[in-house]
């Protein structure tokens, strides 16, 4: 359930990627800030269009962060670059992950919310590609590490993922299990995934798969949402159900209209 393809250097070492991330969009709460969410985009797109959306939603508690990935060579285009969270290579769940690429976003987009102040609730969202980052973030935040071992900073209370999979699922029940702390944060943490089951970029199975995977794991506040003839994109309807639900899990004051 994973896409994958680390960068090798001659000899067949793993080189390591200077990332540099694009420009990152802001929107401001139109209401009382009660909540701030980073949203990541898809493979190929930037955080302006994502913005534009988002701004038109009925959240007025909410700030939303929407940062561009970095423009990276993608196995999957043939080593053609573009903005990207991580690698990208066939699609396949026996795949190995691109540890370096997701603990990279997950650290920005840590980095991201690490200035807001400390009354404010924390986030993560995202679509396709970002989604799978999201959820990844997730697993970070749960497991209290990056893939590399090193302490994730920030303290997550809600993780959207629309149209994606999530990244490292075999790993997830050795990250948790015998961790009473991990269990404690993912039977705590909610989650939202959204998938088409028209979706013909990552099809429906994979999203329903992680939900199941997160689910077996202890993530207990985990909520699957399917829409019938949804390809890979969204729809008024979906946006409708992330709002409802981010109102609802993190206690807003109230939706405009």
């Amino acid at each position: 359930m994973s896409f994958t393809g680390p960068s090798v250097g001659p000899g067949g070492r793993t080189a390591r990627r200077a990332l540099e991330f694009g420009r990152t969009y802001v929107v401001r709460p139109k209401g009382r800030h009660q909540a701030t969410i980073v949203w990541l985009h898809g493979l190929g797109d930037n955080g302006s269009s994502w913005s534009q959306l988002l701004e038109t939603l009925p959240l007025p508690n909410i700030k939303w962060i929407c940062p561009t990935a970095p423009t990276q060579p993608i196995s999957i285009f043939g080593g053609f670059p573009s903005t990207a969270w991580f690698n990208v290579g066939e699609l396949s769940e026996d795949a190995p992950d691109d540890i370096e690429g997701l603990d990279a976003a997950a650290a920005h987009v840590a980095n991201l919310l690490a200035a807001e102040p400390a009354d404010i609730k924390l986030g993560v969202g995202g679509f396709s590609m970002g989604a799978a980052t999201s959820l990844n973030s997730a697993t970070c935040f749960t497991h209290g590490k990056y893939g590399n071992g090193n302490t994730y900073p920030a303290n997550l209370s809600a993780v959207v993922g629309l149209s994606g999979w999530l990244p490292c699922s075999k790993t997830l029940k050795s990250k948790i299990e015998g961790n009473n702390e991990a269990a404690g944060r993912a039977e705590s943490l909610p989650v939202l995934l959204c998938h088409g089951k028209g979706d013909d970029v990552v099809p429906y199975k994979f999203g329903e798969k992680s939900s199941r995977a997160l689910t077996s794991n202890g993530f207990k506040d985990m909520t699957f949402k399917s829409y019938n003839g949804l390809g890979h994109y969204t729809i008024p309807e979906e946006m409708e159900e992330v709002c409802a639900w981010l109102t609802s899990k993190l206690g807003l004051d109230g939706r405009s209209t």
